[in-house]
């Protein structure tokens, strides 16, 4: 929730709940006093409508989630607000004779004040819900994110476990040419040192005849 619609909202109910005590100590005043004490009260009114205005520019300025559960609490207190007006209308009626405010101040001033009072009460708890509401929704969408969060992570750790692989594959195909390059080469130079082994053999074979022949003619002549 915004820290700014949230000062606005402490500082609308504690001038509200002034403002309805001021209400029942001006129903009981008369003369003088009582047009002080009614100035004094629609004064408070006055800024009590301002603080309304503030809140709904700050409420609309917010996303749509938020906006709209602030929105359902400003109506709350625009309520409240339209009751006030309607007790200090009533108490500043011009025709209301001396009976009448007595019977109003008795019973349905009474009634009203009470009932005031206990939407106030309502007001207050549907601010009390409305709060652990949106709180459980910032931490929803702050668990979402780092769900998401985690899933790039993870995503990330996987493609580069891909590339590792690549590269090894890559890696162990260019180990097996070698290999098999290793292997031919092996093979050829065996197959010349046998063919090498095959003439020097033959060559030595040669000169020993020859040798053998050349004893023979020296030994006979």
């Amino acid at each position: 929730m915004s820290q700014v619609f949230e000062g606005y909202e402490r500082q609308y109910c504690e001038l509200s709940a002034n403002l309805s005590k001021k209400i029942t100590s001006a129903g009981l005043l008369d003369g003088e006093q009582k047009k002080q004490k009614v100035s004094e009260i629609k004064g408070g009114l006055e800024d009590a409508d301002g603080l309304i205005r503030k809140m709904d520019l700050e409420a609309r300025s917010l996303t749509p989630n938020a906006k709209a559960t602030l929105l359902v609490k400003l109506r709350e207190y625009k309520t409240d607000l339209n009751n006030l007006k309607a007790e200090v209308k009533r108490i500043t009626s011009a025709n209301a004779n001396q009976a009448a405010r007595d019977e109003l101040l008795e019973s349905g001033m009474a009634d009203t004040m009470m009932a005031s009072a206990d939407q106030r009460t309502r007001l207050l708890m549907s601010t009390e819900r409305l709060n652990q509401s949106t709180e459980r929704i910032r931490e929803s969408r702050k668990t979402m994110l780092e769900t998401e969060e985690l899933g790039v992570s993870i995503l990330q750790d996987l493609h580069q476990q891909r590339q590792s692989l690549l590269h090894a594959h890559n890696t162990l195909h260019g180990v097996d040419d070698n290999i098999s390059r290793s292997k031919k080469i092996l093979t050829n130079m065996s197959r010349r040192m046998s063919r090498n082994k095959w003439i020097i053999g033959t060559v030595i074979t040669v000169l020993v005849m020859a040798i053998i022949l050349i004893l023979y003619f020296k030994l006979t002549h």
